[in-house]
């Protein structure tokens, strides 16, 4: 199970710490996989962008344009976190209580 998101972005670490069997991503230091941010965006679309951050709000108007795959590839900061992907393929988008019982925490 891998958890994709910010090494220092506290649900993210909160998740981590819940799921000991998990390997925490930090997006920043190693981009996620093209394959892997595209099946995400079919999952769960435009909610994989998190447009209430400081990252978005820093962006014109003509950069929030842009397809939102293409935001999140330069802007890794931009996607809504965590992004729990299991061994078995399903994700989970968030740390709510949904995802937690979904992972059974």
């Amino acid at each position: 199970m891998k958890i994709y998101g910010l090494k220092n972005c506290d649900t993210c670490r909160k998740a981590a710490k819940a799921l000991p069997m998990a390997e925490l991503v930090d997006i920043r230091s190693h981009p996620m996989d093209d394959q892997i941010r595209a099946a995400a965006f079919e999952v769960f679309g435009t909610a994989l962008l998190n447009t209430r951050s400081t990252t978005w709000r820093g962006l014109d108007e003509v950069a929030r344009a842009q397809p939102p795959l293409d935001l999140l590839t330069e802007h890794a900061a931009l996607m809504k976190r965590p992004l729990i992907v299991t061994d078995t393929g399903d994700m989970y988008l968030g740390w709510g209580k949904d995802t937690q019982a979904a992972l059974g925490v």
